[in-house]
């Protein structure tokens, strides 16, 4: 510790000139950037601005032209017999009433709830109550689910 403030007290005003130019330095490099700064301003906000738009565009862009995923479920065609044989067992074990059996026949036909309600002379909310029941008792979370589960169990032709 003795050599090191020996060193401080021999070299004291070269160490002092140094932080001295050190620090001129600093100022001057801060005073040459506020003076490209306060020179360049109209340039720096345009470019700023540029950029953000830019940004934006490509953002903007990209969500508008984002490709929509299409779901196709394609049905594989099995040969049936020409007679069609109710599966009666089934229709029992899964306790489906005639009515649900016959939205279920209606829906496979591709009729929509509404034309599904007209036919049967009863509410939209009937229809949706028993699609409901249809999809519990198949455990199906489509109407192709139920369909293909349906014809399946031989339930529907």
């Amino acid at each position: 510790m003795p050599g090191s403030a020996n060193f401080l007290t021999k070299n004291k005003s070269i160490i002092l000139y140094g932080i001295f130019l050190a620090l001129l330095l600093f100022l001057l490099k801060w005073l040459e950037l506020h003076f490209l700064i306060m020179s360049h301003a109209f340039e720096i906000y345009a470019g700023a601005i540029a950029i953000i738009f830019t940004a934006l565009g490509i953002w903007l862009a990209l969500k508008l032209t984002k490709p929509k995923t299409v779901l196709i479920e394609k049905e594989i065609f099995t040969p049936r017999s020409e007679t069609f044989i109710l599966n009666e067992k089934e229709l029992m074990r899964l306790n489906i009433s005639k009515r649900e059996l016959e939205v279920l026949q209606l829906m496979s036909e591709g009729l929509s709830n509404q034309e599904i309600a007209s036919r049967l002379f009863v509410s939209l909310n009937t229809i949706k109550t028993h699609n409901a029941r249809l999809f519990e008792k198949l455990e199906a979370k489509r109407r192709t689910q139920a369909i293909e589960t349906a014809k399946k169990l031989n339930l529907i032709p």
